[in-house]
């Protein structure tokens, strides 16, 4: 459930706004002042709606001193708008303007754009790709080509740490640190075990070759 956060110093905007997007299966949080909208940023919103006047301080001050904390859309809801207002407001972090009276119809297709395109995004800088293989890194999940495989949690962490650090080699006694703890009670020859698994995953499709043994050092992850 995607959550919003809508500040609007005018109680039946604010009424209409979380009337409608709680209708369309969204969590919305209001707000009624500048000072509440920065404070409730930290129930971290999916995107927000910041009417640009309020009586504590213009929605320009408030974007500015939230966009360093928040990186979620902010549209702002504005009665009249001139190209040096726009330009204010993409400047301050604002991604865009909503002009009152306007089209709740409208104003949900664009939020709806903002957080799928705002996701989009999140999920192609969490992904990356070796030859054929592809690491989600948010979904925890390996790939080659269309089929995912079934790889177990602590080989996953493994892929993780080699394959984000691609080309430094990890022995491993600093594999083991870095996934099961530094207080944890185990040894690292499992490793190894865990290592040859993998590879035995990856060479169904002739994808072993990303990870290499560095002999007397440890492993790396190869493109």
């Amino acid at each position: 459930m995607y959550k919003i956060l809508a500040a609007d110093d005018e109680k039946d905007v604010v009424s209409l706004l979380k009337d409608y997007f709680e209708m369309n299966d969204y969590l919305v949080i209001t707000a009624c002042s500048g000072a509440e909208a920065i404070e409730k940023t930290a129930l971290g919103p999916d995107i927000i709606l910041l009417d640009v006047n309020m009586p504590d301080g213009d929605g320009l001050s408030v974007c500015r001193k939230i966009r360093g904390n928040v990186s979620c859309p902010i549209l702002f809801l504005t009665a009249r708008i001139e190209d040096c207002d726009k330009i204010a407001g993409f400047a301050a972090g604002g991604d865009d303007y909503i002009i009152k009276p306007f089209s709740i119809d409208e104003l949900g297709a664009r939020v709806s754009a903002h957080i799928r395109r705002d996701h989009r995004i999140k999920a192609q800088a969490n992904v990356r790709y070796f030859g054929n293989v592809t690491i989600d890194y948010t979904g925890k999940t390996v790939s080659v080509g269309e089929e995912i495989l079934d790889i177990a949690k602590k080989d996953f962490q493994i892929i993780e740490l080699l394959s984000v650090n691609c080309g430094q080699v990890f022995d491993k006694e600093r594999i083991y640190e870095r996934i099961w703890g530094y207080d944890s009670q185990g040894d690292s020859s499992v490793i190894a075990e865990h290592i040859r698994r993998i590879r035995a995953r990856l060479a169904k499709f002739d994808e072993e070759y990303h990870i290499e043994t560095v002999w007397g050092m440890g492993y790396k992850w190869k493109r």
